[in-house]
């Protein structure tokens, strides 16, 4: 019989050291550092969630180590499964060590204070005095100095107090802000969701899955449940520092206001909103984030027949702070080869003998096109690849009639004739786009309650102390001998003023102390 029930015994206690060892505060430590190392790749790598351009551009680049970054998650930092154990591991050990501690706190507040130590002349803060007051008034007085912010016991002779239990509270209240911060931030992961956008000033966006540039969204949520919310971008609003030594650098951004009409529902009546940085807007279900902007050059394509091909503003995604911007126009209508053009949007271009056709500030003084020609098969295999770049795969670069590769600069209002008959482009105009990201976190007024509650929690950590009082009075010679003492769990500036508080209103109520007043004796090492 012993023989059976060893291995359930032995299984059970390594049970119960491993719990032990991943409740301990020394465990839950480790996992936040690991948690917050674990996040390190989040801010090194583009993350596929928010820039899926730049992920795929990065694994194009780095065609060794990229593929492995991708399987091993490095672009999906919060969703990959390490990340996801580290945080489960973190709450496990978080609830494991707050329950055990708050059932010792409750406890604590329901015990009464220590008793009166017998020397109170040992502890490091201690005064006495002697006064013509009866001893149950002396106490009655210290009683009514100490207030509410602490616990009182007395006796006949004696009264002990202890206050700052907020301290721990504190300590707890944390641990349990963390708790909710590691609870909200799950359930937005798997109840909410978030998708981006590019609006080109003009157009319309509904919150349909297909409208969307990128979404992504939790295992339990379902895209035809969405909100039918629509808005238009009706101006889109964009200042730099155009003053050399102004308010900023040269050429830095100092405004981007978005002016939209918004749309509850199909049918409803529009309404006039204002979209800013750090300042969105509220939809239902949703909340809308106004996170970049850009040069949307309007491009119409013709064929040698003079018949519209491809006609509309074409996003181009700037790539400095100049705003040159790069892009492609792929016309999927062209005969009997697709044409597919590819370049830069210069908002003040200038060509360069060395770095080319670049823009030297990013505002739209004189905008140019710098731009190349392919033709062949847009998207082969039925993959065509991001609209903001060109799959060459199966297309050959075109040719102007001098043999030289083709080169086409245009400013807004031209238009160049295609070598071969293959038509001709025009540059019409210039108009803004802007990059939206719209989420829905249903969990967020948790997460932000409980980072309020942290931040609260700490402050009470950092200044509340945790202190003990002692009084003890004695008969003395026809009065009162009135001994002082406390002590506290840390360095405690304020513990004194607490004792000469005690005696100013002891010896206020007496008229005057009867001896003289208050004698210290100063101990090395206090008797805490």
């Amino acid at each position: 019989m012993t023989d059976i029930q060893q291995p359930k015994l032995s299984a059970l206690g390594w049970a119960r050291w491993a719990w032990r060892q991943l409740t301990s505060m020394r465990t839950a430590l480790f996992l936040l550092l690991l948690l917050a190392v674990a996040a390190l790749p989040g801010s090194i790598w583009p993350q596929r969630s928010i820039d899926p351009v730049r992920t795929a551009n990065y694994i194009a680049d780095h065609p060794r180590i990229g593929p492995w970054l991708d399987r091993l998650g490095f672009f999906e930092v919060y969703a990959s499964p390490w990340f996801s154990a580290v945080y489960l591991l973190l709450f496990l050990s978080l609830v494991g060590c707050v329950l055990p501690r708050l059932r010792v706190h409750v406890r604590a507040l329901r015990t009464p204070p220590p008793r009166v130590p017998a020397r109170l002349a040992r502890l490091e803060h201690h005064r006495e005095l002697s006064v013509d007051l009866p001893p149950a008034e002396v106490l009655a007085q210290a009683r009514v100095v100490l207030g509410r912010r602490y616990r009182v016991a007395t006796t006949d002779k004696t009264l002990s107090a202890e206050g700052g239990y907020g301290r721990e509270t504190g300590n707890l209240l944390f641990h349990v802000a963390l708790l909710g911060i590691i609870v909200g931030v799950a359930i937005g992961h798997i109840f909410g969701w978030k998708g981006d956008v590019i609006v080109p000033v003009g157009t319309g966006f509904a919150n349909t899955e297909i409208r969307y540039d990128t979404i992504q969204y939790g295992p339990r949520v379902n895209p035809r449940d969405f909100t039918p919310f629509s808005l238009t971008l009706d101006k889109l609003t964009v200042t730099f520092e155009d003053q050399v030594g102004g308010r900023g650098q040269f050429g830095s951004p100092r405004q981007f206001v978005a002016d939209v009409t918004t749309h509850a529902r199909p049918g409803a009546p529009g309404v006039r909103q204002t979209l800013a940085v750090n300042h969105p807007i509220e939809m239902d279900g949703a909340t809308v984030f106004l996170l970049g902007n850009g040069y949307a050059p309007v491009i119409t394509v013709r064929d040698k027949d003079g018949k519209v091909l491809y006609s509309q503003a074409t996003p181009f995604l700037a790539r400095d702070n100049n705003y040159t911007s790069s892009g492609a126009v792929k016309v999927s209508g062209a005969s009997p080869k697709e044409l597919g053009f590819f370049g830069n949007f210069l908002p003040t271009g200038v060509i360069t003998d060395d770095q080319g056709p670049i823009s030297i500030f990013p505002d739209a003084r004189d905008p140019a096109l710098a731009l190349g020609l392919y033709e062949g098969e847009l998207a082969p295999g039925g993959d065509g690849g991001s609209v903001y770049t060109l799959n060459t795969e199966k297309m050959t670069q075109v040719k102007a009639d001098s043999g030289d590769i083709l080169r086409i600069w245009l400013k807004p209002g031209e238009t160049m004739k295609l070598p071969g008959d293959r038509g001709s482009i025009t540059f019409d105009r210039v108009e803004r786009w802007a990059g939206l990201s719209i989420r829905h976190d249903p969990a967020r007024w948790l997460t932000l309650g409980s980072a309020l509650l942290a931040l609260g929690a700490l402050i009470a950590q950092l200044t509340i102390k945790r202190r003990r009082v002692f009084v003890r009075v004695a008969p003395g010679d026809g009065a009162t001998l009135v001994t002082l003492g406390a002590l506290s769990k840390s360095d405690d500036a304020g513990l004194g003023d607490v004792l000469d508080k005690i005696g100013a209103a002891i010896t206020s109520s007496a008229g005057s102390p009867r001896h003289t007043p208050p004698r210290q004796t100063p101990v090395r090492g206090s008797n805490r």
